[in-house]
């Protein structure tokens, strides 16, 4: 996710230009300040304005913590602040973000996606599905949501998987699988290839038929979001790359759009259940998260 020109170099004019050490830091140093269309925007203010015109009136640039475009085929990391919202786009229509959370400070405590479904008698991601961690703490909640196309029932693909189907499924081969991707991601954060837990992917859905069926239902279309609210600090983890069911036999995907920014008083309007509804399920994680930051703070 470093800036890169959409015009390289052709091979021999890099090789000349790179052939000696003032040369290649010459050449280094004429790529500062140049943007390609999926990268990680630092500092924040310098993302396109596409992506800034996300942000909801009444929340300024200078709140951002995160703007990024993800490419298809790739992941990032980043950790993020309690009170953080999330929002992921899926720009063009064709995107599948796979992802996983972990507590910071604590990355032991990881999604449980069994118990973000069976807590909520839920099946379904959608708006105001909670997303627990595997102690029954609240890790964040969607908050919004035009997608209504996820999945927490197959999990993300896999190296044999995509062998098979693709012919490659390394992390670094032309369709790399995302649980390859996931561990890329845990692994900066000092994990373990057995510290990824099944993942969450939005954008792409599927429901289960009355004989146990699973149907691939695709994307909900260009311009459909998610947004996350964060209950704990936390290191999100995502993949954008192929969905498992899905059917087409080329690799295939476009980018997602993540934007972060502090939003502390949604905290305060979610568990005053204005922002939206919280069955007992959803509260209790609430409280008990809530219970574990208070006596955190007074060890």
């Amino acid at each position: 996710m470093t800036p890169t020109s959409n015009t390289p170099l052709l091979q021999e004019e890099r090789t000349t230009t790179t052939a000696t050490t003032a040369g290649a830091r010459a050449h280094a140093r004429a790529q500062h300040g140049r943007t390609a269309e999926t990268m990680r925007f630092v500092p924040v203010q310098s993302a396109p304005r596409h992506l800034l015109d996300q942000l909801p009136a009444g929340v300024g640039v200078d709140r951002v913590t995160w703007a990024e475009s993800l490419a298809f085929g790739q992941y990032t990391a980043m950790p993020l602040a309690r009170g953080t919202r999330v929002r992921l786009t899926d720009t063009a229509g064709d995107a599948c973000v796979h992802a996983v959370l972990y507590r910071a400070g604590a990355l032991h405590e990881r999604l449980n996606v069994a118990d973000t479904v069976k807590v909520p008698w839920q099946a379904y991601p959608g708006l105001g599905h909670p997303l627990l961690s595997d102690a029954g703490r609240l890790m964040a909640t969607v908050v919004a949501d035009t997608s209504g196309r996820h999945d927490a029932l197959t999990g993300t693909t896999t190296l044999a998987g995509n062998a098979e189907k693709y012919g490659a499924g390394g992390a670094h081969s032309a369709s790399p699988a995302g649980r390859e991707l996931l561990v890329l991601g845990a692994l900066k954060q000092g994990l373990e290839r057995r510290d990824v837990p099944p993942s969450l992917s939005f954008f792409k859905g599927i429901r289960v038929g009355v004989d146990g069926s699973i149907a691939f239902l695709g994307s909900a279309g260009a311009g459909a979001a998610v947004e996350l609210l964060l209950q704990m600090d936390a290191v999100l983890v995502l993949a954008n790359t192929a969905h498992p069911l899905d059917p087409r036999a080329e690799f295939s995907g476009t980018a997602v759009d993540l934007l972060a920014w502090r939003a502390p008083e949604d905290l305060g309007a979610l568990a005053a259940g204005s922002l939206v509804d919280l069955g007992p399920e959803h509260r209790q994680a609430l409280n008990n998260t809530e219970h574990d930051l208070a006596a955190r703070s007074h060890a």
